[in-house]
């Protein structure tokens, strides 16, 4: 098997400059770098990783490889996955299997080329890593000391698969940590998603009607940046928690059935199937743009675009514009795959750095401790050491309880 499959390993000096540019911004991994680099606490890990691969994410690769570790490593997305950095991964000595635009079929290859080296640690995005290891690759679970996964989709599959007693090995629930949640997901994807809308689209955003479809971490902060350019925004929910808190947020609160009229933009963040399908298309307004920001390209019905239409036009890039047999046309962003990735450079450096930091940690628990099969939390002092590091790399102090507080803070008498 090659070392690598990447689509031009010219690229490479192009994707390098991507990478020294991010890197500038990733203060908690250069202090995890630092941290570790005498003591290659990786020595002896094979880790795969199946990942966006982009900028941020190959500076995680690639301090994962200093220190100590063999890295091999495929892309998540056929649309997220930027041939340049693959190619600069390569040269960097990561063994990464992944091009733009790879098939279904291409993408199954490559996880199982980067399974065949024989990981004992897991990097997992969307839990296909571990979906295969269970299902083709059985013989691969001996080996395995565990992994973690990074996505509300993943850790979701990972539930299931823990519920019904089938996870074969550890895996800590990355996506479920406070410093994940609190501000990858309400601010990395607030951002980047109306990062990838905007570039894709160059359409104002002010003004029109954003319908926001679940109110989850992610969901929050794409309505909360929606507002804050001057959208009005709806929300549909199937959680009566999330409706109420959405509703007392200040936005407007109702089932898709009556938001599918209303609506100007629509954007999915449920990680579940089919959340806009056949009912919905047939009452939008003519030129409505869709847009999906769940791990997998199936929360808007596609199967019911298709049938619904009477043909396609791509009038720009990453815009498929479904012509309906009445005339109206419904444009979906990025192949309904992730918009913020498929359409743009996914979340701020900034915000991954905490992430690929907690990822780094969380595949180090991992590596140095004995767990049994079964879905983890990151440990409590690994999530709040991150965000330390991040806040002392930027300059900003916090209290400290004195030992009456702590004390205090013990005790149940007055």
């Amino acid at each position: 098997m090659s070392d690598y499959e990447v689509k031009d390993l010219n690229l490479s000096e192009h994707g390098q400059k991507k990478i020294d540019w991010a890197w500038q911004y990733m203060p908690s991994l250069q202090f995890s770098y630092n941290k570790y680099r005498e003591a290659q606490p990786f020595k002896g890990a094979v880790i795969a990783a199946c990942l966006h691969l982009e900028a941020k994410t190959a500076n995680l690769l690639i301090t994962l490889k200093k220190l100590g570790a063999r890295v091999a490593a495929c892309g998540s997305n056929p649309l997220s996955t930027q041939d340049d950095i693959c190619a600069a991964l390569a040269k960097n000595g990561v063994n990464v299997y992944s091009h733009r635009g790879m098939s279904t079929d291409e993408y199954f290859g490559y996880v199982r080329k980067v399974l065949n080296y024989k990981p004992n640690v897991i990097i997992d995005d969307g839990a296909d890593l571990v979906a295969t290891i269970h299902q083709e690759m059985t013989g691969l679970i001996p080996e395995i000391l565990g992994g973690s996964e990074e996505t509300t989709s993943g850790v979701k599959r990972l539930k299931a698969m823990n519920s019904q007693g089938v996870l074969k090995f550890p895996m800590i629930a990355v996506n479920d940590a406070l410093s994940k949640y609190l501000f990858d997901n309400r601010y990395g994807t607030g951002q980047s998603v109306w990062d990838g809308f905007i570039r894709t689209t160059n359409m104002i955003v002010a003004g029109k009607t954003v319908v926001v479809v679940g109110y989850g971490w992610c969901g929050r902060g794409v309505a909360m940046r929606a507002q804050g350019m001057g959208a009005h925004v709806i929300v549909t929910e199937i959680d009566p928690h999330k409706a109420c808190e959405a509703l007392m947020d200040g936005f407007r609160v109702m089932s898709m059935e009556k938001a599918a009229s209303l609506g100007d933009i629509f954007l999915t963040l449920t990680g579940n199937i089919h959340v806009i399908r056949r009912e919905h298309f047939a009452r939008m307004k003519n030129g409505v743009v869709l847009g999906n920001a769940g791990h997998f390209d199936v929360e808007i019905s596609k199967p019911d675009l298709s049938a619904m239409s009477d043909h396609i036009e791509h009038l720009r890039d990453n815009i498929d514009t479904y012509v309906m047999k009445d005339g109206r046309r419904i444009n979906l962003l990025g192949e309904g795959r992730l918009t913020n990735l498929a359409c743009a450079d996914g979340h701020p450096i900034e915000i991954m750095d905490l992430s690929f930091s907690l990822q780094l940690e969380s595949a180090l628990h991992i590596f140095t401790h004995k767990l049994e099969p079964g879905l983890y939390p990151v440990p409590m002092e690994t999530d709040r050491a991150v965000m330390e590091a991040k806040l002392a790399a930027l300059g900003i102090e916090i209290d400290i309880m004195t030992d009456e507080q702590t004390e205090y803070m013990k005790s149940w008498q007055e």
